[in-house]
């Protein structure tokens, strides 16, 4: 999978040596232009007057001293069970969508206080939490009430992060969709895409449609997910600025988005350090980066992410990175490194503010990143969060 990291922004003016080691870094300016393009595109196809709202998907990026800048932009937010959602609560302003493929029964009542939106993954849990649902709203705290369909059009480069692939479980399969399984539901919920343009989102809309629209007259809102990478260079913007528009008019609803990635993409940086180098067959570095418990998309995926000024001159024999781990496997991949690769050498890689900050754990006891916010316009830095021993140690016993 091809990293869709783009230039590097300020951070090509980044001094690696103000932040301690290792260190997420994210500018806040960027962040504000990201969400400034998504309000662009949400206004844009707003100005005839189409519901259009834009929600900022938490899985991804939740690093909740951003809030602010989001919510002067964005819409909302939408989250992924009970802990996000009261994170969500206490930070950010907009409305709550909240999503997951399954509930737990104890967890759906406040769930159903924190929400707007509550979006199901089959209509067979929405009929078993119909008494939690009509005792909330007898209690003053009502929600619009969603399913979440899986269109069965496959667009995604890896099979593990396409919602589409042959036996998911995210989604109740649209060809078994029946009007008895639409009773009470306000939404239609569908999230089909990772990292994709246009073209995937037209796709699926296609295949949608004709299922969806003896429905439109009950429903009130279609979320289409995210997955969308609005704010890249070369997104089709104004291709999406009238689809949001006809999709409106057509359906009469209002249309949703829940980007994540585009949100903070290009966003952030992950610094580390060359600790020791040696030699077994090729140039070999240890890190104080961890793929395993820092980058574990870099795995996953898997992918290899870009480095800040790598080296583009192929005479020159790569180094591969790993992380301290007892993991074998623990390796970042094969770099030319823009300085000397030597122990004490800084570096960075781009595009690490969506999905890695929120997927870092503690395997084999490596330290986590701490967490600092720059403004490039500014150039003010501040540091968000340092994690110690405790932070390790709490988590086991």
């Amino acid at each position: 999978m091809q990293t869709k990291a783009g230039d590097p922004g300020a951070f090509a003016h980044f001094d690696l040596s103000r932040v301690d080691s290792p260190a997420f870094v994210v500018d806040a300016a960027k962040l504000r232009e990201n969400c400034r393009t998504l309000a662009a595109v949400r206004d844009a196809a707003a100005a005839d007057g189409a519901d259009i709202k834009v929600f900022c998907a938490l899985k991804a990026f939740s690093m909740w001293s951003a809030a602010p800048i989001i919510g002067e932009y964005l819409d909302g937010v939408s989250t992924s069970g009970l802990w996000e959602a009261r994170l969500a609560s206490e930070f950010y302003d907009g409305e709550i969508a909240t999503y997951s493929a399954a509930f737990k029964p104890e967890e759906l009542e406040e769930i159903c206080r924190l929400s707007d939106h509550v979006i199901f993954n089959s209509p067979y849990q929405l009929q078993r939490a119909r008494l939690i649902l009509d005792n909330a709203a007898a209690n003053g705290a009502p929600v619009s009430v969603g399913l979440r369909i899986n269109p069965q059009v496959a667009t995604g480069e890896v099979a593990k992060y396409d919602p589409s692939a042959p036996g998911s479980r995210l989604g109740f399969p649209l060809d078994q969709l029946t009007e008895e399984h639409m009773e009470g539901v306000e939404g239609i919920h569908f999230h089909n895409l990772c990292e994709q343009d246009f073209e995937p989102l037209k796709a699926t809309w296609d295949r949608v449609f004709d299922v969806i629209e003896p429905f439109f007259d009950q429903l009130k809102w279609i979320n289409m997910g995210g997955g969308h990478h609005i704010t890249r260079a070369d997104y089709q913007r104004d291709e999406l600025v009238e689809f949001l528009r006809d999709a409106a008019s057509d359906t009469g609803c209002q249309i949703i988005l829940e980007p994540g990635e585009a949100v903070a993409l290009d966003a952030g940086i992950l610094v580390g350090t060359l600790l020791d180098t040696h030699f077994n067959e090729m140039p070999v570095g240890i890190t104080d980066i961890s793929a395993t418990c820092h980058m574990p998309d870099v795995l996953e995926a898997p992918y290899r992410p870009a480095m800040l000024g790598e080296l583009g001159d192929e005479d020159m024999i790569p180094i591969r990175l790993g992380g301290p781990s007892c993991l074998a496997g623990d390796v970042i991949g094969d770099y030319r490194l823009p300085v000397a690769a030597e122990p004490g050498a800084r570096f960075a890689f781009l595009d690490q503010a969506h999905y890695s900050m929120v997927k870092t754990n503690t395997f084999n006891g490596v330290a986590l990143p701490s967490i600092w916010m720059w403004d490039s316009e500014t150039d003010a830095l501040d540091c968000i969060k340092r994690f110690d021993y405790e932070d390790f140690r709490d988590r086991l016993s």
